[in-house]
């Protein structure tokens, strides 16, 4: 029983009603991409904070153990016979003792070695590449930044584009409704008309046609609907088959599209693509600037502390010791054959490649931005002559059936006059829905979305 009353809530529930700004946040919050991009931003965020410790000093530790089938001599056999016998050889047996101690004063044993180094390394000079390194950790970051606003941008005007046309059919809907229901009541009055002898059933069949098209028409319209709502629940991150009704689906005026009418002609030159590019170009010149450092000296101080055992600071002991060290260590490259100016040579032709790849794409939005506009003209003009068309198909529309209960206009004539009024009516809702496709497409070109 408990199942059954549950079934019976989830089916008589009513559809969720979604705003076109609560459609956008289920967009953002649910799209994969997004976080995708999100991601990618924290991993050069990462990055950058990474290329900054090349400045500060690095410290490390080592230890060494190692064991020997064999240990180090600084004596041969001959001599160290020789230093043990050296009493017998001149005949003071005494010496022999002082010989032999001397021996093994110097025997190593280091058939088990062992040894320990902290070192402290700090770059002084490296030609500008850690600044360069820092800069481009930099710069990625913000392209990580602009690629994320792409992909905001691209998901917004989606929600918009899907959100207007469900809108634009289901107003079609609501009219082929009432062409049906005007077709309907044109069939019942051409029926009375036969069986008074005004109309021929050529007449009742001509409507009846038109009843059936207007049927299949509204199957057509659901059908879209239908899709295009399992199109919006897939980008705001919904079960496809949510019950889902959009605040302005019923609206009889829609909102005001003002909005859009201060777009700057420049504001394209924020758009993501193109901080991009920028921002890659200055990336390439940095490059440069690394190829260019392979030139200078590298100067880095060091400092540490190492022990070892067995100690060699007071000849060789069982003991372990050590001591600490500075110095200044510089590399100068001097003979790479080339190596360094080829390199130069390829940053230097990747940067103007980069530099000729942002003109084009400026000059692509430029003209993709000059278009929008274009058909934002276009669009108010055909909204504005859609207006006067419906305005005259309304009328002539009231004239014909008034002439036809009157007996001097034919039904021809009347169903001529409904399908003019539908395709005013249907070009009205077109013409609103591209107005407002027009305006989001505007603000995507110029990256104000």
């Amino acid at each position: 029983m408990l199942m059954l009353m549950l079934a019976l809530t989830t089916q008589t529930s009513p559809a969720a009603v979604m705003t076109l700004e609560e459609c956008r946040g289920m967009a953002v919050e649910n799209n994969k991409e997004l976080r995708m991009a999100d991601k990618s931003k924290e991993a050069a965020y990462y990055v950058r904070k990474s290329a900054f410790t090349a400045y500060l000093p690095k410290v490390s530790a080592t230890g060494l153990y190692m064991h020997t089938g064999k240990e180090l001599s600084l004596l041969s056999d001959e001599q160290k016979t020789t230093l043990s016998g050296l009493g017998d050889a001149v005949g003071i047996p005494a010496l022999n003792a002082a010989g032999q101690g001397l021996v093994d004063a110097l025997r190593t044993d280091t058939r088990n070695m062992a040894g320990a180094a902290v070192m402290l390394t700090q770059p002084l000079y490296t030609g500008g590449k850690i600044r360069a390194y820092n800069n481009i950790a930099r710069h990625a970051e913000r392209i990580a930044g602009n690629k994320r606003e792409q992909k905001y941008q691209e998901l917004i005007a989606d929600v918009d584009e899907t959100y207007w046309n469900i809108v634009q059919l289901t107003a079609r809907l609501r009219l082929a409704e009432s062409y049906r229901d005007l077709v309907r009541t044109l069939d019942s009055d051409v029926e009375q008309m036969i069986d008074a002898g005004f109309a021929t059933k050529a007449d009742g069949l001509s409507v009846k046609v038109k009843v059936n098209e207007a049927d299949v028409t509204i199957i057509k319209v659901e059908n879209g609907i239908e899709l295009l709502k399992m199109r919006m629940c897939e980008i705001c991150g919904l079960p496809l088959d949510s019950d889902i009704t959009l605040a302005d689906e019923d609206a009889t005026a829609l909102p005001d599209m003002n909005e859009c009418a201060d777009i700057s002609p420049y504001a394209y030159e924020d758009r993501p693509e193109l901080s991009a590019l920028g921002t890659a170009v200055r990336i390439y010149d940095e490059k440069v600037r690394l190829a260019r450092a392979e030139y200078m000296p590298t100067v880095a101080l060091t400092g540490g502390y190492f022990a070892s055992y067995p100690s060699v600071f007071n000849s060789f002991e069982k003991k372990f010791k050590g001591t600490w060290n500075i110095g200044v260590a510089v590399n100068l490259p001097i003979l790479t054959w080339g190596d360094r100016t080829y390199k130069v040579k390829a940053a230097k032709a990747e940067a103007e490649s980069a530099r000729l790849e942002l003109e084009e794409v400026r000059e692509k939005i430029e003209l993709q931005v000059s278009q929008s506009r274009q058909k934002v003209r276009e669009a108010h003009e055909r909204y504005a002559a859609s207006l006067s068309s419906q305005a005259e198909a309304d009328e002539n529309l009231r004239y014909a059936t008034l002439g036809m209960k009157e007996g001097v206009i034919p039904v021809s004539n009347v169903i001529e006059a409904q399908t003019a009024w539908l395709a005013a009516k249907t070009n009205l809702l077109s013409a609103d829905i591209d107005l407002r496709l027009a305006y989001v497409y505007l603000r995507k070109a110029t990256g104000t979305i």
